[in-house]
């Protein structure tokens, strides 16, 4: 009997080699939901740098390719779907490493309800179902429901995720190809009804605007690249998990760049620096505007661009979040039941679907409030992001501290690198609060106790979290008895372990 209690007690970790590579870089480019990204940001950077558009969303890659580093080398060491959480822990103490995971876990409960909502909206409009998508309570039922679904799919299986976001990112990628093919070619030819610009490589220099505009520009860019971490955070389901998910990460902020630049330049081209400045509050209906003076009677497709890449997105953020609450409470620094594993799945079935629970009450609550409070709420991820990736880079360096001067690649690989992309996203999360402290900068432009309402939001979330960590020190001490780590010199110098 004892025997038989053993063995239907449930599996102690998660489902190992369950993906490969491919798939990890998938989930990795579909977290970061990239034509809602870039249709998103794009007006609001062109009306701060003009042509420059581009040169931006370059620039803003710089500190992520730093942090992808980071997260490279540091999942070499510690392959645990906690990544930022365990990693600060190890290098900096339990106290930085707690607040690191509660960023990772509030980032998906801010943005899933919002990613759902535009998936359901455009593909209302994809459809022809534009009365549909224009009725609240329509648009928020459905929008709850595709939540429910996407959870369902997590829950199943990281295979099953895998091969559903494996058809997501075909058909965005190609729904985007044609955009960009379609754009350029009519600028060409002569044939756009817009003030089209031909496209030029001087589009690239981000300094072209100035050094103010592209600072603020950098605070839109930067974060449409948050997400591709997503593919580190299954570090213990996909092969070869020690270098595997590391490459996948860098490799995804690679291919977005790629993906950013060709969009944005067709769309500057295409749609010229004034229609995009006036539009700009548009945010990401920008595409929805302009999908029928590219495409014509196809505009279905751009609007199903958008949709995919919001559907991926909605199912893919609550991985590193759901991941994260896994790892935190198998070391007893969240309540106990948060750790459960799927006897039958092998995933994180508890965290998963609580994640998705509370990104619905948050979104079914703020968009009460007014659809600009949505808005703001997501304004409030910046602050959120920068904090955790700053803390990753500098665990990097922290954590391989012993060894940064053994070569050149590991004192700019490993440490250098890491520390200067902590720097610029501290300096924008810096940036960032100074804006958010003017309420005319909001959304919403009101004040909420004299501040902006995006960053009343982060520090209320910062606040909640210091409660929670302060009760779990209380109700389960261990986790914070814990000491940190040296490095393993045999994986810096190139051995796997």
């Amino acid at each position: 009997m004892a025997e038989d209690r053993a063995g239907s007690a449930p599996p102690a970790s998660l489902k190992p080699n369950a993906i490969g590579f491919v798939d990890a870089l998938v989930i990795g480019l579909n977290a970061t939901s990239p034509a809602y990204s870039v249709a998103a940001v794009i007006g609001p950077i062109v009306a701060l740098v003009g042509i420059y558009a581009p040169g931006v969303l370059f620039a803003s890659f710089v500190p992520m390719l730093l942090i992808a580093s980071a997260f490279y080398y540091l999942n070499k060491v510690d392959q645990d779907c906690g990544t930022t959480f365990s990693w600060v822990t190890r290098a900096m103490g339990p106290w930085t490493g707690w607040l690191g995971g509660w960023a990772i876990a509030m980032t998906g409960v801010l943005v899933v309800g919002s990613l759902a909502d535009i998936a359901v909206s455009f593909g209302l409009l994809a459809v022809g179902l534009d009365s549909w998508a224009e009725n609240t309570f329509v648009r928020q039922l459905l929008t709850v429901l595709l939540i429910v679904v996407m959870t369902g799919l997590c829950v199943i299986g990281t295979e099953l995720s895998a091969k559903v976001q494996n058809v997501l990112i075909l058909a965005q990628v190609a729904f985007l190809l044609v955009f960009v093919i379609v754009a350029l070619y009519r600028v060409y030819a002569g044939t756009t009804s817009f003030d089209s610009v031909r496209p030029s490589a001087e589009w690239l220099n981000p300094f072209g605007a100035g050094g103010a505009a592209l600072t603020s520009g950098l605070l839109l860019g930067v974060f449409i690249y948050w997400g591709w971490e997503s593919a580190v955070n299954l570090t213990e389901e996909v092969e070869n998990s020690a270098t595997a998910p590391g490459k996948a990460g860098v490799w995804s902020t690679v291919i977005l760049l790629v993906t950013y630049l060709s969009v944005g330049f067709a769309v500057v081209a295409f749609a010229g620096t004034a229609y995009l400045v006036e539009n700009a509050d548009e945010e990401e209906f920008i595409f929805a505007l302009l999908a029928r003076e590219v495409m014509g009677g196809w505009d279905w497709i751009v609007l199903l661009a958008v949709a995919t890449s919001a559907l991926a997105s909605t199912q893919t953020t609550i991985i590193p979040a759901s991941r994260t609450a896994l790892s935190m409470a198998r070391r007893h620094a969240l309540p106990a039941h948060f750790a459960r594993i799927s006897p039958r799945f092998r995933t994180p079935d508890v965290s998963t679907w609580w994640v998705a629970a509370i990104a619905i009450a948050w979104y079914l609550v703020v968009s009460q409030i007014s659809e600009n409070a949505l808005f703001d709420s997501l304004t409030a991820l910046s602050l959120l992001i920068a904090f955790y990736y700053a803390l990753t880079g500098v665990a990097c360096a922290v954590y391989y501290r012993r060894h940064l001067t053994e070569s050149v690649r590991n004192f700019f690989l490993i440490g250098l690198g890491p520390v200067v992309g902590a720097g610029l996203l501290t300096w924008l999360l810096v940036r960032s609060v100074m804006d958010m402290s003017d309420p005319a900068n909001s959304y919403s432009g009101t004040s909420w106790f004299g501040l902006g309402p995006p960053l009343v939001i982060g520090i209320c979330i910062s606040l909640i979290g210091v409660v929670i960590m302060v009760v779990q020190r209380f109700r389960s001490p261990s986790f914070w008895a814990e000491r940190r780590s040296v490095v393993d010199p045999d994986l810096v110098h190139g051995k796997e372990p």
